[in-house]
């Protein structure tokens, strides 16, 4: 099947097969490989992508669902070369430690404070349920989401 849609600001038309999944045309046609491949099962969340604004698991999402949509993925957060405010509150939390979950967290993360800039701690565990890490605990991520949030806000945390 023929379709298109934006990714990170830039159109892409491609021929995918009907039963590919999102994830896997990201990563094998348009190789951007932050997004994991973790559980296949929409279960770890480790490649959540945002999918016109919205938080999806790119693991059971078909490429054609993407139609004519806006994709971003982590690799479109940062910007000029700069970190974005949640990739910058991750490094100086020391939030993450082997990474693999980053991506998904991030974009978890990015959903939820495109939609509120003052989340509590509660929402930020909302919004991060979805997102397995075996390594590193979330106790740094959480904090790093409400820093992030701060930064956007314009203060100083």
């Amino acid at each position: 099947m023929n379709i298109s849609f934006t990714v990170n600001g830039t159109l892409h038309r491609l021929a995918v097969r009907p039963d590919a999944t999102l994830l896997t045309v990201l990563r094998d046609e348009l190789d951007l490989i932050g997004a994991k491949h973790g559980c296949d099962g929409g279960e770890c969340g480790a490649c959540t992508v945002l999918l016109d604004g919205q938080a999806v698991s790119s693991c059971t999402t078909l490429a054609v669902a993407a139609r004519d949509r806006q994709i971003v993925t982590v690799e479109g957060l940062a910007h000029n070369g700069c970190l974005h405010p949640l990739q910058q509150a991750f490094v100086d939390r020391g939030a993450l430690q082997c990474g693999f979950c980053a991506g998904g967290m991030l974009m978890s993360a990015k959903a939820l404070l495109d939609k509120t800039t003052t989340p509590n701690r509660d929402q930020v565990k909302r919004a991060l349920a979805g997102n397995l890490c075996r390594c590193s605990g979330y106790q740094g991520i959480i904090d790093a989401v409400l820093d992030a949030a701060a930064v956007l806000r314009g203060e100083v945390r």
